[in-house]
């Protein structure tokens, strides 16, 4: 049966090719190339004007502070729990791999609700962050805490499968020769992951900075204090700054092409190993 599927007529291998390629053209290389145009139709100039923006420049700001906490949070849970689930019996596993699995089954607008109904003025817990004079919902806090709600799958899914494939043999070994359980973890455990681990901060870093649902629930929109990338883009093109709307989405697609290449370049070195990876 292998043999017939790869001596497919040459038609039938044009033809599923050109359908491929066709549906990459069609909704993702045009979509993106009318981006780029849209954002330059007025010349470069009045393209880079658009970053002169006081509130373009908060949104930017923001974007890559909430990346900078939600990231290495998100790194530190995904290694934990990726170690817990692979090295280790213990009650509720089931249950953590199922939570670890909750923000891709869970719309981000709701998981945004759930933290306005548990931190809003008139949620579970909003009275008593008012007694504190803490604001977390229409504030930066909010926005951390849904972006990481929406993140932190991705480092642990691309480790968990891995660590169970490689087993403990390793661990078991140094442990035996006299290392501690901190040092197994950085000679022997981290070394076999650090690829696969790079992986997941990718995935991480892009959807922390391309996530929009969530954070609009949580944010308020307040425009210079909480708006990050993609809802001053929202914003700009609501109030017809087409101009200024496409530049600000042109650097959130350059930064998800800067991704991908790395994505695509780690991929190519690293092949195998991520391959072994995604198949579990």
């Amino acid at each position: 049966m292998r043999n017939d599927v790869l001596t497919e007529s040459p038609i039938v291998r044009w033809t599923l090719l050109a359908l491929a390629v066709g549906f990459l053209a069609l909704f993702l290389v045009l979509p993106l190339l009318a981006v780029f145009a849209e954002a330059l139709r007025r010349g470069p100039e009045t393209f880079l004007k658009a970053f002169a923006d006081p509130d373009t420049q908060a949104a930017i700001r923001l974007t890559l502070l909430v990346a900078a906490i939600a990231v290495p949070l998100n790194l530190v849970f995904g290694i934990s729990a990726a170690w817990a689930v692979a090295k280790f019996e213990f009650p509720g596993k089931s249950l953590l791999v199922t939570l670890i699995d909750l923000p891709f089954s869970v719309s981000p607008v709701v998981s945004g609700l759930v933290y306005v109904l548990l931190f809003g003025a008139k949620g579970l817990l909003g009275p008593v962050m008012d007694d504190w004079d803490f604001k977390i919902i229409f504030a930066v806090p909010g926005i951390v805490l849904a972006t990481i709600f929406v993140t932190f799958p991705f480092i642990a899914r691309e480790l968990i499968p891995l660590m169970q494939e490689q087993g403990t043999a390793e661990e078991e070994a140094a442990l035996t020769l006299g290392a501690s359980g901190f040092r197994t973890f950085l000679t022997v455990t981290l070394p076999n992951v650090r690829w696969a681990l790079l992986y997941g901060v990718l995935l991480c870093n892009a959807r922390a900075m391309g996530e929009f649902g969530a954070v609009s629930v949580v944010s308020g929109h307040i425009r210079g204090l909480t708006n990050t990338m993609p809802l001053q883009v929202e914003i700009l093109y609501n109030e017809y700054d087409f101009v200024g709307a496409f530049a600000v989405a042109t650097l959130l697609a350059g930064l998800a092409l800067v991704t991908l290449g790395a994505k695509s370049l780690l991929e190519w070195r690293y092949g195998d190993g991520l391959a072994r990876a995604h198949r579990h």
